[in-house]
């Protein structure tokens, strides 16, 4: 089941006399619980792609399809209701609330959903324990070590049922065994029916994914589908 579809998009930008192609002409799709990275060097569009995917920006032409819905002409308002019920954010810098608890910062984005207090606390605190933090949550980000920190961030991102995961350089900020715990993380999630796309330059993060795309100047250099890393 197709969960995401771009047609001819494109996202172009003017600097100075120069017209940037960050994307050129895009065409594919994600099926549910596809498990799919997106690799690159800098300035290939992956940061673009992440923004249109999550979005965050529009495209300059083209579509964007979300579960059906054509969300490259959606108004601003309705943009951010898509981004807070569609897609779970997971960012390498985690984005955390410092003076509020694990508990606090994973209820956040109910409160922009209009969930009563009671029923935020409880939905939190299953993602919380879905990500293994449950003896840690009323401790705040400084009291926590980097791998904890990340596992809030996804525990977040997890706690409004998003159709999609979209993580960008996840393990960025995080040492190597940190980083095989987290990666390992999300690759029970996506064993859960969870739809995760990540962003990443770290053929190492992309050997994960069933799917890996790599974006060359703004256009798909090639999109294979592997066995995962064990």
């Amino acid at each position: 089941m197709e969960i995401i579809k771009l047609e001819k998009l494109s996202k172009h930008y003017v600097m100075g006399q120069e017209q940037i192609k960050a994307l050129d002409k895009i065409n594919l799709s994600i099926n549910k619980n596809e498990y799919v990275a997106f690799i690159g060097s800098s300035g290939s569009g992956k940061s673009t792609m992440l923004n249109i995917l999550g979005c965050l920006d529009r495209p300059s032409s083209g579509q964007y399809l979300l579960n059906n819905k054509a969300v490259s002409s959606l108004k601003a308002d309705e943009l951010a209701e898509i981004r807070n019920k569609e897609i779970g954010f997971i960012f390498q810098s985690f984005n955390l609330l410092p003076r509020v608890s694990a508990l606090g910062n994973v209820m956040q984005p109910l409160i922009y959903s209009g969930v009563p207090l009671d029923k935020r606390r409880i939905r939190a605190k299953e993602a919380l324990q879905q990500v293994g933090l449950a003896d840690r949550m009323e401790h705040i980000p400084n009291q926590l070590s980097g791998g904890q920190r990340q596992r809030v961030a996804i525990a977040r991102a997890l706690v409004t049922n998003p159709s999609i995961l979209l993580a960008d350089e996840p393990t960025g900020n995080l040492d190597s065994k940190t980083t095989a715990e987290i990666m390992l993380l999300f690759d029970e999630l996506h064993a859960r029916n969870q739809t995760i796309i990540i962003v990443t330059h770290e053929p190492e993060i992309a050997q994960h994914c069933q799917r890996v795309i790599r974006l060359e100047d703004g256009r798909v250099a090639s999109d294979i589908k592997q066995e995962r890393a064990a």
